[in-house]
């Protein structure tokens, strides 16, 4: 079972899961949109059993963290400022790092303007953010997969569309994500639906649509550090344009590790390949 861990960071507090022994190299997973910590759950341990020291944190707005209201603490200087003081907090001069869906735009942004403190950069489902954005706005086919982000940036209609009849658009979206249906277990997400039904937790989590979206392809640059990139070519949300467009945008070692028939919910329909191809990724880094 991983260690639950309360941290203080950029004056929140983070409550986050971690696996692994205290002196392995640092490891930091950040969940997306709508999910948790627990995302990781199988990531962390295969991660901690290979010797990394891994945590996983509630982004802010989420889970067991500080939701800070108001669309002002959803810019995506905030956002990027939380991976850094995670970062300090844990005493972690550098780390491998690591996102998914909003975890992978925030992080996409935070390893172009810090790459002093990445060793490995790991995106799942979602590349470059100036890449994903500029597809969206030239191909058709990312802009209908894209057409949900509409009402997420809708303030309140999109909260009332979400938890109406008992959270039935919110749970659907895991169902339907991906080509199983049965991905991600019942009781995960029962307890990710239970934690968006606490007030304001639907709004904190859509501020950064409404907020961070379209900031992030400006201030995101080129990355410089070694970079893996993991799409499901199923994956409803994110086309192959975007995807493939991202190579350009990363001046060092670099690989696009396609999953064939695989969707959005990487961790829970690929666990093992996921696993095993940042493990991988991040001792090619300590190799090297």
């Amino acid at each position: 079972m991983p260690e639950e861990l309360s941290i203080k960071a950029n004056g929140l507090k983070f409550r986050a899961l971690a696996e692994g022994p205290a002196d392995g190299q640092p490891v930091l997973l950040m969940h997306g949109f709508p999910e948790g910590a627990e995302s990781w759950a199988l990531q962390l341990a295969a991660l901690g059993g290979a010797g990394f020291r891994a945590v996983a944190p509630d982004l802010r707005g989420y889970g067991g963290s500080d939701a800070p209201e108001g669309e002002d603490a959803y810019h995506a200087q905030e956002l990027i400022a939380d991976v850094g003081g995670l970062l300090d907090s844990l005493q972690w001069e550098r780390a491998h790092v690591a996102g998914h869906d909003w975890g992978a735009l925030v992080g996409w942004g935070f390893v172009a303007n810090h790459p002093d403190r990445v060793l490995t950069w790991t995106a799942l489902s979602v590349g470059h953010p100036l890449a994903f954005y500029q597809a969206g706005r030239e191909d058709e086919d990312q802009r209908r997969r894209s057409a949900y982000i509409r009402l997420f940036r809708e303030v309140g209609r999109a909260e009332a569309v979400l938890a109406e009849d008992g959270h039935r658009r919110l749970r659907a979206m895991y169902r339907e994500y991906g080509p199983n249906p049965d991905a991600i277990p019942d009781s995960v997400i029962d307890a990710y639906v239970q934690g968006f039904a606490r007030p304001g937790r639907l709004t904190a989590a859509l501020n950064y649509y409404r907020v961070a979206l379209t900031e992030l392809p400006r201030i995101t640059g080129q990355v410089r550090s070694p970079t893996l990139l993991i799409w499901g070519n199923q994956d409803p949300a994110v086309g192959r344009l975007g995807t493939e467009a991202t190579a350009p945008m990363v001046e060092a070692r670099y690989r696009l590790r396609e999953l064939e028939g695989a969707g959005h919910w990487l961790q829970f329909e690929r666990p093992q390949e996921v696993a095993q191809d940042m493990i991988d990724h991040l001792q090619a880094e300590t190799r090297d």
